[in-house]
């Protein structure tokens, strides 16, 4: 997968099919976009193209309290790549970009600039400064510019709607196998193992609570253990990158002041 990052040195991509956002987890519901994207690409002869932003729009926009990642930036690539998709570029979301209009971020980014054939979006996906882009707009805009809109409908596992927030809640409580289903593939953890301990490079990233759990390091099964400082260790790792997969709830810790109840 080629990644890029910034809008100064673009790549050159053939008859791209696009879509755009945050893709916090690239949980199932992100998947329904990613395989239509993906398909659009190969139907054209093209790529499949993911617009993402770094930082996530929320700390740029003041928004960021008490915010929790699913994906490092990393870890976001490295389960785009897995989804098929053949280049990520990766957006600078500073003050100035959060003010572009509908307008100039579909016409001038995505078109003129980036060369998207196909744009691929959300059922409810907004867009541009204040959000005023959505999929009516894009409507009202191919005609003029030249580009096809593919809209994908809302994603649900039985009767619960998956989202970025509805996961959050999930890890936050340890219910690792629970939000495995929501996002179709293990939590993920992708950093570097210095002296046993798992150092990750996002600051914002979501850990579930303290104890211990079943994992799977580069592959292979293995214990993790996260204290309650939120220091992630692998015992037995050796040093270097690691790709770490919960398989499982896990045992939480037992706080020490815990005394037991007397008969």
């Amino acid at each position: 997968m080629k990644r890029c990052c910034g809008l100064d040195n673009l790549p050159r991509l053939c008859h791209p099919a696009v879509t755009v956002g945050s893709f916090d987890g690239v949980h199932g519901g992100h998947r329904q976009l990613l395989d239509r994207v993906v398909a659009e690409a190969r139907a054209a002869g093209g790529e499949s193209v993911v617009l993402t932003f770094e930082p996530h729009p929320r700390v740029t926009l003041g928004r960021a309290d008490g915010l929790r990642l699913l994906s490092s930036t990393e870890e976001k690539a490295w389960l785009l790549e897995r989804a098929g998709i053949d280049c990520m570029l990766v957006v600078p979301f500073d003050q100035d970009f959060s003010r572009m209009t509908p307008e100039a971020f579909v016409g001038d980014l995505l078109v003129d600039r980036l060369g998207a054939e196909t744009l691929v979006v959300g059922y409810n996906h907004r867009f541009g400064r204040g959000n005023a882009g959505d999929y009516d707009f894009l409507e009202r805009l191919r005609l003029s510019r030249g580009f096809r809109v593919v809209r994908v409908a809302e994603y649900g596992t039985g009767t619960e709607r998956v989202s970025s927030t509805t996961l959050r809640g999930l890890v936050a409580a340890g219910q690792m196998a629970r939000a495995a289903r929501m996002l179709t593939h293990p939590y993920l953890l992708i950093g570097e193992v210095r002296a046993e301990v798992l150092r990750n490079p996002e600051p914002l990233k979501l850990l579930p609570p303290s104890g211990t759990y079943a994992v799977r390091v580069d592959g292979r099964a293995a214990g993790l253990h996260i204290d309650a400082a939120g220091t992630v260790r692998l015992p037995g790792a050796d040093d270097g990158p690691a790709v770490v997969e919960f398989t499982g709830d896990g045992s939480p810790d037992i706080p020490t002041d815990n005394k037991p109840m007397k008969p």
